[in-house]
Order: structure tokens, then C-alpha cells, then sequence
């Protein structure tokens, strides 16, 4: 299989990744620091490009600090466009496979329907910009390319919305969750063994690709589950976005369509619920 690189390993699919590699003993995947695999350093990876020689790289960095890209367009751009594009160009040069992580953040959101990959991508933050900017990149300057659009990402690592919520519910007893914004959960470490799927499925297909737990859900659903299966005590309340405002909008209905991805690569999809749980139980043991 060659060797697998991985870009952003101290981050949440990049620890998700370590925990699936552990588990289906994959040999050959490499976890660089964030110093030596920086992707706007390109003499540096070079270097890491030259000792390691991938066969795969997957791309885990990216700038997603959604409001704050509002203000910080610039650094969005040169993470999530430029450092695509670096990659990309190493992975021509080495011959090496990108899978590169994307986001529904390239929709509009304005339809109620599934988003297909063909879909016209119309963001309407900076970040998803960025990203839309970052995956026309990695398609200009490499073939051999796998972009996996992906949404509402959590897990039991890093800072994500599951861990905030069970954060705010221990502390609260009541909390208003926005409730006419509508996607799809997608666990971290469901994401990571579709990406192993792919590595390891000898019938390659380059593309973009949608992926994301399966089902349809709110913010404000999505929250009542944790604290259900937590068995957290805190009241929910919804509200519309309008009571919310925030610094970027973000897309009332994303729900991507998976049909290209489970047909290409036979993968079996978890229904976002089921996932859900199997983070909190996963926490549990952790603490």
C-alpha cells in the first residue's frame, strides 16, 4: 500500500485517524509534528516529502474558525487555499495520492434538497471561500486527487460542538440551540475509516466525494441527543437563527447526498444517532 502521510495529525480527524489506525492495525502511516509538516513551509515539506516518499497524503490541516475568517480572510486563504495547493503540487511531484478534507461550507444552503457533488458551490462565508478556493486548487494541479466534502465534524478529541454542549450542560441548567439550521453530524472516527476504506480499496476513483453520517438532524436535535444519552440535566430551548446572530452566516440546509461514495467504495455509513452515542461512550472511558 506504501506509506500514508498525514497532514494535521494533532488535530481532531488527525487523532481520529491515530485511534483507527491503532484498531485496524494499518502499518506505514506517518503522524509528522506540526513544525516539519507546516504547509505553508514548502522547503519543509519537501524535506518530509523526501524522507517519507507517500504514496497517500491526507490533509487534515485547515483553517475553521468560521467567524473568525470574517475578519482573518487572508490567513483562511493561505491555509485552506495556498497550503492545498502546496500539497497538491508535492503530491504531482512525489507521485502521491491526495485526500483532501472539505466542507458543506461550499453550499449555499438556501435549498431544501441533496446536495449532490456536482452541485454549483456557492459559499456564503469567507471560510467556505476558502475551502471552495482550496479544492479548486488541489483539481487544477493534481489528478490523482480525493476531496471529501464533510460536515458538522465531533469526536472525542480536540474542541467540537458534542464536548461543548456536555461542557455547558454540567454548568447550566438552560440553553437555547438553533434550531432551523439543518445538516448532518458526521463523527470524526467514522470519517477516518472511510478514508482507510479508500486507501485500502484496490479500485481507485479520483473525484469529490460527499461524506457524513447518515440521517438529517438540527443544531437544537443534535444537542437534545447528547444530553439524553448523557443523561444530562440541563432544559433545551429552540431558537431561530435570527435570535443568534453570528459573525458569518452559515447554510440552513446542508444534508449531502453519500450515493457517490457508498456505490465507488462500498462504504457502510453509521446513522449520525448511533454515532453520537459511540462518541459519548468513548468519552466516558477516556475520563
Amino acid at each position: 500500500m506504501g506509506k500514508t502521510l498525514i497532514i494535521g495529525a494533532g488535530g481532531q480527524l488527525g487523532q481520529s485517524i491515530r485511534k483507527i489506525v491503532t484498531l485496524r492495525k494499518v502499518d506505514g502511516v506517518i503522524f509528522p509534528e506540526e513544525k516539519e509538516a507546516n504547509i505553508l513551509n514548502v522547503s519543509d515539506l519537501t524535506i518530509l516529502f523526501e524522507r517519507e516518499k507517500p504514496a497517500y497524503v491526507i490533509n487534515c490541516a485547515a483553517y475553521t474558525a468560521v467567524d473568525k475568517a470574517e475578519d482573518e480572510a487572508d490567513i483562511a486563504k493561505a491555509v485552506n487555499e495556498t497550503g492545498a495547493k502546496n500539497l497538491a503540487q508535492l503530491c504531482k511531484k512525489y507521485q502521491a495520492t491526495l485526500i483532501h478534507i472539505s466542507t458543506d461550507f461550499v453550499f449555499e444552503g438556501n435549498d431544501i434538497k441533496l446536495l449532490k457533488e456536482e452541485d454549483v458551490a456557492k459559499p456564503i462565508n469567507a471560510y467556505g471561500v476558502t475551502k471552495l478556493d482550496g479544492e479548486l486548487a488541489v483539481i487544477k494541479e493534481l489528478e490523482q486527487h480525493i476531496i471529501l466534502r464533510t460536515s458538522w465534524l465531533y469526536s472525542e478529541f480536540a474542541n467540537n460542538f458534542v464536548k461543548t454542549m456536555l461542557k455547558l450542560g454540567a454548568e447550566r441548567d438552560e440553553l437555547n440551540i438553533i434550531a432551523d439550521q439543518v445538516g448532518t453530524p458526521t463523527y470524526a472516527i467514522d470519517l477516518a475509516n472511510a478514508i482507510f476504506d479508500i486507501i485500502q480499496n484496490p479500485e481507485k476513483r479520483y473525484g469529490v466525494y460527499h461524506f457524513s453520517n447518515e440521517g438529517v438532524t438540527s443544531w437544537y436535535d443534535f444537542a437534545k441527543a447528547i444530553f439524553d444519552y448523557s443523561k444530562t440535566e440541563v432544559k433545551v430551548n429552540p431558537i431561530p437563527t435570527s435570535a443568534y446572530p453570528t459573525r458569518a452566516k452559515r447554510p440552513h440546509f446542508s444534508v449531502m447526498d453519500k450515493t457517490k461514495i457508498k456505490a465507488d467504495y462500498n462504504i457502510q455509513i453509521p446513522y449520525w444517532l448511533d454515532s453520537v452515542k459511540a462518541c459519548i461512550d468513548a468519552l466516558k472511558l477516556m475520563n
